[in-house]
């Protein structure tokens, strides 16, 4: 025979107490406005505005040379994010790159950062938290200024 507090836990479906309500929320960042987890959205527009700079210096310096625009980019991204936290795109779009206590960045998490960033495919991987295996390996989180 079937003890219906086994059906009833059953159709309530699967524990969820350990899932997370929102992004962030298991690093104590807050939901929504200053110091939150920089939404996907935010992060594409800067990326495409810090790529579009790295191919305008690239071809009038370089003819366009894909290795160029890349060197370029890297170059941008670790003096930038090493140095202030954000890159130009960043800036732009109201986001800046932290360590997981809130403190700057600093040239070796955005050194590590910027190379995992240049290999794509850790950046396209991410946690629940939207961060991405390059953000998870320099220990670092994109949040919204």
């Amino acid at each position: 025979m079937v003890d219906r507090r086994d059906i009833g836990s059953w159709l309530s479906g699967p524990d969820t107490s350990g899932i997370s309500k929102y992004p962030g929320e298991r690093l104590g960042l807050p939901e929504s406005g200053r110091g939150s987890i920089a939404r996907a959205g935010r992060r594409i527009v800067a990326i495409v505005i810090d790529w579009t700079l790295a191919l305008l210096i690239s071809n009038f310096l370089f003819s366009g040379d894909s290795w160029a625009t890349l060197a370029v980019f890297a170059a941008e991204q670790i003096l930038l994010i090493g140095t202030l936290g954000y890159s130009i795109g960043h800036r732009a779009m109201g986001i800046h790159v932290v360590r997981l206590g809130g403190t700057p960045a600093g040239p070796l998490a955005a050194l590590v950062r910027t190379l995992l960033l240049c290999l794509v495919i850790p950046a396209v991987i991410f946690d629940p938290d939207q961060r991405g295996l390059h953000d998870k390996a320099a220990k670092t989180v994109l949040v919204r200024m």
